[in-house]
């Protein structure tokens, strides 16, 4: 009896539609995310090495990431509806060749601009690839409890890829050179898009497939044109000509993208995502966030390598506490969600973060990693950690079936913009810092290392500002209870 309660169990499962390669995809996939992942931390890492091969200013050195948060973030709403109307079995191929091309370009790049460029063309590619495979997932595992586990492996990856990039970074850089930081994604691009052909099934969203290209160019251009305004106020001063006529285009350009999506029948970002409290208090966090984050790293990579003298490696592992904390603190707001909502969560994780922040303004060319970082960015992570969980549950609040995805993406998308005018702006401010304390103290080599170490505590001394911000906003935006951290399940069901 219970032998026949299985079979009839596989049959009612491919009776249903189960794909019987689920599992593999699941690999092709995982492989694909752990990519992107990786290429976020792993470049972290080889910066002040690339930074010195290619001459790189220490106003310009952002680029390096921004470049790639920027396409990333910019194009990523757009990436999702080309991936649903095109194909997406198809989109995840083509942005994963694309990735390896423009991996292969920024290896091989003699100078800065192609270095910053195929950046851009990473962030790009990724932007096609990250939503084209969550797609893939959602609609390859149509049993709930089977979604759940895979959904658990690609969080799991997301979680842990980074730890596993900054180690990665570190022995590519110190052993071979930091240009295999970039070239390493090329041979996973190309088995994981090969798998992909065999494994995967193909898949498309039926109805209206009208693009709003208008709104993407319009919020891509403006976005970049607002950091490349504060790379303008680093090198010519925030009251320079140049830097206002940048800044007030940014303005004009962000203005028209709204105007447009208000008139739009198709809006690449629909409005009305964002009017309701809660997912516009979650997504405005989730920009803070990103703002305030992303310095960290950038600042703390400059810190290890050129003040403490650690190697690519040993920098790598300096800044493993953080992801451990990150994931361990993500599985207690899981946990306590269902329990005290995300308000009280979230405003316990920025409070420790502000907190964590602020503790890393402290130090100085002779303090020690023990005593002035480790402890910092263990509160920092677990600060984070807490925040990640309940803030995209409460992005989803109350979301209409028809906006479920853009409302997934915008969590991404929001910390990754956020992460690019953080990074932009955060390093004009530690570049004015560092060039004040040179004038009143002197070009001597103590006094060159206590003003990066200035530029660094001035910018995290603004980082804490804008995660203190995003308590504000979470305490006075979010109002959620535990019964309404259901809308999540309804998104995952619309995109299947």
């Amino acid at each position: 009896m219970a032998s026949q309660t299985i079979e009839a169990n596989k049959a009612d499962s491919f009776a249903a539609g189960a794909d019987p390669r689920r599992w593999m995809a699941l690999g092709v996939i995982a492989i694909a995310q752990l990519m992107v992942v990786l290429d976020a931390s792993i470049v972290n890492i080889a910066m002040p090495s690339a930074q010195a091969d290619l001459g790189i200013s220490d106003a310009n050195r952002q680029w390096i990431i921004t470049a790639y948060t920027l396409a990333f973030g910019g194009f990523l709403l757009l990436g999702g509806r080309i991936a649903d109307y095109v194909g997406r079995k198809r989109m995840f191929i083509i942005g994963l060749l694309g990735f390896a091309a423009a991996s292969a370009l920024g290896g091989a790049a003699a100078n800065q601009g192609m270095l910053f460029a195929s950046r851009g063309l990473q962030g790009a590619f990724g932007a096609i690839l990250a939503p084209a495979a969550l797609s893939l997932l959602t609609v390859t595992f149509t049993d709930a409890k089977e979604r759940a586990r895979a959904f658990g492996v690609y969080g799991a990856i997301a979680g842990g890829g980074a730890a596993i990039g900054l180690i990665a970074g570190g022995v590519l850089t110190q052993y071979l050179d930091w240009r295999w930081c970039l070239f390493v994604n090329i041979p996973i691009a190309i088995l994981a898009a090969v798998a992909a052909i065999r494994i995967l099934s193909e898949s498309k969203a039926t109805g209206r497939t009208q693009y709003d290209i208008p709104g993407a160019l319009l919020s891509t251009s403006g976005l970049v044109t607002l950091v490349y305004g504060f790379t303008q106020a680093g090198t010519h001063g925030w009251s320079s000509p140049q830097t206002y006529l940048y800044l007030i285009a940014a303005g004009v350009l962000l203005v028209s993208f709204v105007l447009v999506e208000i008139r739009s029948k198709n809006p690449l970002l629909p409005m009305r995502v964002l009017t309701e409290r809660n997912r516009g208090g979650a997504f405005l966090a989730s920009l803070l966030t990103g703002v305030g984050m992303f310095g960290m790293f950038l600042f703390l990579t400059y810190y290890f390598q050129g003040i403490l003298g650690y190697s690519a490696l040993k920098s790598g592992f300096a800044f493993l506490p953080f992801s451990a904390g990150v994931i361990v603190a993500a599985g207690t707001a899981s946990s306590l969600l269902p329990r005290f909502g995300p308000r009280p969560i979230m405003m316990a994780g920025f409070t420790m973060a502000t907190g964590a922040m602020l503790w890393l303004t402290q130090i100085t060319p002779t303090t020690a990693y023990t005593t002035h970082v480790l402890p910092a960015i263990i509160v920092l992570a677990l600060g984070l950690g807490l925040v990640f969980v309940p803030l995209s549950n409460t992005a989803l609040i109350g979301v209409e079936n028809r906006d479920a995805g853009v409302a997934s993406a915008l969590v991404n998308t929001t910390q990754q913009i956020g992460g690019s005018l953080g990074t932009a702006l955060l390093n004009t401010i530690a570049a004015s810092a560092t060039a004040s304390y040179l004038v009143s103290h002197g070009p001597s080599p103590a006094a060159r290392a206590g003003a990066a170490v200035h530029g660094f505590t001035t910018a995290f001394a603004w980082s804490s500002m804008f995660l203190f911000a995003a308590g504000i906003f979470t305490a006075l935006l979010i109002t959620a209870t535990p019964q309404q951290l259901d809308a999540e399940e309804r998104a995952v069901a619309h995109l299947g």
